[in-house]
């Protein structure tokens, strides 16, 4: 049966050229064929389709919609992509079906030799086997619809048609995960679908699941039922039967024209092509070629026209940037429901962080967390009971007495209390990390996407075990800026720039505590109020540097200690924001499958 002819099928209805499976060319596939090249078919739509399908593919989320967008990549990758850039790139005609169903008798078939095993042993096909010319397999295991693909076989020794590739999948209802897989990309890579079921197969569900697919993505089909008893009226009440569930799915099956190439009908009309039971070869390794003639024919056709190949390739094309428009709004819709989830994570853990980091800016600014050991060697350092004796009889004994002390002790703990309180205070942040980072765990467990990443990390129950090491590390600079802006004013002190360096260290020291103390830049009646050895401890300050200089050395730092400590909660509170992206970027990427969605269904 040649591909362009007008053949009279048995209902007296006449085929037309340059129709397939049943299924015209419409109008725009035409435009698209006639156009060469991509078809007509807007790339840069295709390519940033590929791009936000892959930025979805890399959002952690539910499995079902983690499978909806799996799906909609390797539809984009596997098909949309190599055959909007050329319509001249070889076909792929796919044999899809259930175990046992005769699938792979079919394609031997159509092979002219053994191409596929057959026999009862269950799953049957366990990869996906490729009937094609060299230079036909090559183009699309190189860079079309099957590159990358794992479990698939090019068949040697078999006769394969230029331009057209026939693959026989993995059984669609393998009990193999991975063969079934291998089917469903399949499916998505696909030019043209032959679905081979048998008389006892045909009302599997797993099966109406995939043909549900293929009818969702427009790609052209032809139904073989194969098995068939051999009693005319038992026949007929199996493929009007076929036909009801195809209507169920939303294609109108054509029962009594039993041809792959027919009249003018609807697009989604779908010819069924009945084989008999022990409609076989001799070697029952293949089925009955007659029987299949009008499966073998429309290949044959499509081979030996250029033109032909294209317009079917054309209407696959729009068919499938039809059909994967409604699959980029679910994509869309799943987005939009993850961004009021990723919203709720990051205001979870947004919430615990700044609750815990208010508390520790108060606790540091109280000075509590400080031992009493460390505060007592300071205040014996310096002479507690002396100095505040001396400050009734005048300021400058006062600064006399502490400049000598700065410039002449003998043995200053001022080491032991710098390194004192670097400990206190590193770790009393690890302890309100940990806090903050199992406030916002316990959250994150009460919604199913947070539970997910928790089951899939569990440090995430506590604070980072870098976070001791990089704030001990950043307070040491913390102090050494201290010490750089007590240098620069100490330079006009003419007896301090004189002194040992012990005095730069202890007056380091002093402006620290005073950093963790209600008095500091407090004066005149404030003071009443604040503890006598913060009081003492500022005063010891001002007496050298002037009240106005330590207010401003004392707020210069305590300014720094707060943006220390809030950049390490800050970093310790990335990492449950690295697993969740904002609700802005998934709402981005839902707008723009939304208006590819829309520009494809306009195709």
């Amino acid at each position: 049966m040649d591909f362009g002819e007008r053949e009279q099928g048995a209902d007296g209805g006449h085929a037309s050229a340059g129709a397939v499976g049943g299924r015209p060319i419409d109008a725009a596939a035409r435009r698209n064929a006639e156009r060469g090249g991509a078809g007509g078919v807007p790339l840069e739509a295709v390519d940033e389709l590929l791009r936000l399908a892959g930025e979805r593919v890399a959002i952690p989320s539910a499995s079902a919609a983690e499978a909806r967008g799996r799906r909609l990549l390797d539809h984009v990758t596997a098909f949309l992509v190599p055959r909007a850039r050329s319509l001249d790139a070889p076909l792929l005609v796919l044999l899809v079906g259930p175990t046992g169903a005769g699938k792979s008798s079919l394609a031997n078939t159509l092979a002219g030799a053994p191409l596929s095993e057959t026999g009862v042993l269950r799953p049957t096909t366990r990869e996906a086997v490729v009937l094609a010319s060299p230079s036909d397999a090559n183009a699309l295991l190189a860079a079309g619809s099957l590159a990358g693909l794992a479990g698939v076989r090019v068949a040697t020794g078999a006769r394969g048609r230029e331009g057209v590739v026939i693959v026989d999948a993995p059984d669609i209802d393998s009990i193999e995960a991975s063969n079934r897989l291998l089917a469903d990309r399949l499916v998505e890579a696909a030019d043209l679908a032959v679905f081979v079921t048998s008389a006892v197969r045909y009302a599997d569900a797993v099966p109406w699941d995939v043909l549900e697919r293929i009818r969702a993505r427009g790609l052209p089909l032809l139904v073989v039922v194969n098995r068939l008893p051999p009693d005319r009226a038992d026949e007929r009440t199996i493929l009007d039967d076929v036909a009801r569930l195809l209507a169920e799915a939303g294609l109108t099956a054509v029962v009594d024209v039993p041809v792959a190439v027919g009249g003018e009908r609807s697009a989604a009309s779908v010819p069924l092509i009945p084989v008999r039971e022990g409609d076989l070869s001799a070697d029952r390794s293949a089925l009955d070629a007659q029987a299949v003639i009008p499966v073998s024919a429309t290949l044959d056709a499509l081979a030996a026209s250029r033109e032909r190949r294209r317009e079917l390739a054309a209407t696959a094309l729009v068919g499938a940037l039809r059909g994967v428009a409604p699959l980029a709004q679910d994509v869309a819709d799943d987005l939009d429901h993850e961004a009021i989830d990723a919203d709720a994570l990051r205001r979870a853990a947004e919430t615990s962080y700044a609750d815990e980091l208010r508390a520790l800016i108060a606790e540091l600014h109280a000075g509590g967390f400080l031992r009493e050991q460390v505060l007592r060697e300071w205040h014996d350092f310096v002479g507690a009971d002396q100095v505040t004796q001396l400050f009734a009889t005048g300021i400058g004994r006062v600064q006399g007495a502490v400049l000598s002390l700065f410039r002449g002790a003998p043995r200053a703990p001022v080491a032991a209390v710098r390194e004192g309180t670097v400990q206190d205070l590193g770790s009393i942040v690890r302890v309100r990390a940990a806090e903050a980072a199992r406030r916002a765990a316990r959250r994150w467990s009460e919604l199913p996407l947070g539970e997910r990443m928790l089951a899939a990390d569990a440090s995430l129950w506590s604070a980072s075990p870098e976070i001791g090491a990089r704030v001990s590390g950043e307070l040491e600079a913390w102090l050494g800026s201290i010490g750089d802006e007590v240098r620069a004013v100490g330079i006009r002190k003419r007896p301090l720039a004189r002194g040992a360096s012990i005095g730069v260290n202890a007056a380091v020291v002093g402006v620290m505590l005073a950093v963790f103390a209600h008095t500091a830049g407090v004066s005149g009646a404030e003071i009443g109020v604040a503890t006598g050895g913060a009081y003492l401890n500022q005063k010891l300050l001002n007496a050298i540097f002037g009240e106005a200089v330590v207010i401003r050395l004392i707020e210069d730092a305590r300014r720094r200690l707060d943006d220390l400590v809030r950049g390490a909660f800050d970093e310790d509170r990335s990492r449950f924001e690295r697993l969740t992206p904002s609700g802005e970027v998934l709402r981005e990427i839902a707008a723009g499958l939304r208006a590819v969605a829309v520009r494809f269904d306009r195709s």
